[in-house]
């Protein structure tokens, strides 16, 4: 028996967002829209400010990259892309000391493309430029449904080459957590990880979206001890942490772990719920012998995700 399915369709941006700033902006700078933005493009977006002075101008959205605080600043065009709003990114880039720019818009010309493509090619690894398209799709007569699709974005290969002479002069410790990421994140995209793999550094944590702008996920190292933890990290909020302690016994017996609670006092901003595990072969760069650190990490990583994610939206 062939089953009966739904029609595609597109839908016009117009039709849901008349104005950009006064419809579109407020609507992605909704937590949950961000969120799902930060879950495509695999960094943690944290809102700022909407419509945010840059001289005498405005950038759309100005936020920040919630683990590094690096400064990220959205652009919207609900149209073809011009070379008004690309004068824009670069003004407010530099004028908010951006390490993150976005263009969101309906249609991308192939110039403009180009021109993400090589500003990729040519900065640093420190600046990313990201190229993406807003769609609106219905099957039936469905509700609307936004889609994000990536046009450019960052070459992080292409720019290792630039930064190996900062790389040399890292320390043996930071050169190890970079090389454990790196390996990690092999590790994970060869075994589909359901979570999206975002750019690596030489520190002792590795980030990851759990569908939120006031938290995230990481996982992180202590080369010391030899252990390897994993730990959803909230960074300002002492209300989300203690409605999760209030489902502590639900949460770990979701998770089938004792989890370490740590509101932290009052004067520090930041919140951690981990667990950890020793592994004697951290430390090595024998990554071969890895297997079973890798499997503890991305395991607790989903299972984290899965678990707390349902918390989340409870809370929110």
């Amino acid at each position: 028996m062939i089953k009966t399915l739904g029609k595609l369709k597109k839908v016009d941006l117009r039709t849901i967002w008349e104005h950009e700033a006064l419809s579109f902006t407020k609507w992605l700078a909704k937590e949950d829209n961000l969120a799902a933005l930060s879950e495509e493009l695999g960094i943690s977006i944290k809102l700022l400010k909407t419509e945010a002075d840059v001289g005498g101008f405005n950038v759309d959205i100005l936020a920040e990259e919630e683990d590094s605080e690096r400064k990220i600043i959205i652009e919207n065009q609900l149209e073809v892309t011009d070379h008004d709003h690309l004068g824009k990114l670069l003004t407010y880039a530099s004028g908010v000391d951006a390490s993150v720019i976005i263009w969101i818009f309906k249609e991308i010309r192939e110039e403009h493309r180009r021109a993400i493509d090589w500003l990729n090619e040519h900065t640093d690894d420190s600046i990313d430029f990201f190229a993406v398209k807003m769609e609106l799709w219905q099957i039936s007569e469905s509700l609307p449904a936004p889609k994000f699709q990536i046009i450019s974005n960052p070459n992080n290969w292409a720019k290792v080459v630039k930064t190996k002479t900062e790389e040399s002069r890292l320390t043996d410790t930071k050169l190890y957590q970079l090389d454990l990421w790196n390996n990690f994140k092999t590790y994970a995209s060869d075994h589909q990880i359901k979570l999206n793999l975002t750019k690596t550094g030489p520190q002792h944590w590795y980030s990851f979206s759990v569908g939120s702008s006031i938290c995230h996920l990481a996982l992180t190292v202590n080369t010391r001890s030899k252990e390897l933890g994993c730990e959803l990290y909230i960074s300002d909020d002492k209300e989300l942490f203690d409605f999760l302690f209030s489902k502590k016994n639900e949460i770990e017996k979701d998770l089938n772990l004792k989890l370490e609670w740590m509101r932290l006092p009052d004067d520090t901003k930041a919140s951690r719920i981990k667990t950890a595990k020793k592994f004697e072969i951290i430390g090595s760069k024998n990554f071969a012998k890895y297997q079973e650190a890798f499997e503890w990490m991305q395991s607790n990583l989903e299972n984290f995700k899965k678990t707390f994610s349902k918390y989340l939206s409870a809370y929110q």
